[in-house]
């Protein structure tokens, strides 16, 4: 059973920095292309970014040159770290599994962690 598990919750002010975390299981993780989403309070689900499995990464324009997403393949572990947080950057943040690097599909997501950015 694929497991996604976000963790790394936080509230920080505007121009902080936070890293997120993605623990993976049940499946190739080394294999496999991984995204980063966020949902801002009433509004859809954004795509941020995405990974290949040799840590080739595009953005989306509204993170890129802020956020940066890695991966250690050793651990299974997928990151997210957020540089000059910006209020718009508050929401919900996933990490998700895809079968492709280019688009923003996904076939699993995790169940999300809480970012804040506050004055």
């Amino acid at each position: 059973e694929v497991q996604l598990v976000e963790s790394g919750e936080g509230s920080v002010e505007p121009g902080g920095s936070l890293k997120l975390s993605c623990a993976a299981s049940g499946f190739s993780f080394s294999r496999s292309y991984m995204r980063w989403f966020r949902q801002a309070p009433g509004k859809g689900l954004e795509w941020l970014s995405s990974i290949r499995p040799d840590g080739a990464t595009r953005y989306a324009d509204s993170v890129k040159g802020r956020f940066t997403t890695s991966r250690d393949n050793a651990k299974n572990t997928l990151y997210l770290q957020m540089n000059s947080l910006e209020p718009e950057d508050t929401g919900e943040y996933f990490c998700a599994k895809s079968n492709a690097f280019s688009g923003t599909t996904y076939t699993n997501r995790g169940q999300g962690t809480q970012v804040t950015v506050s004055s």
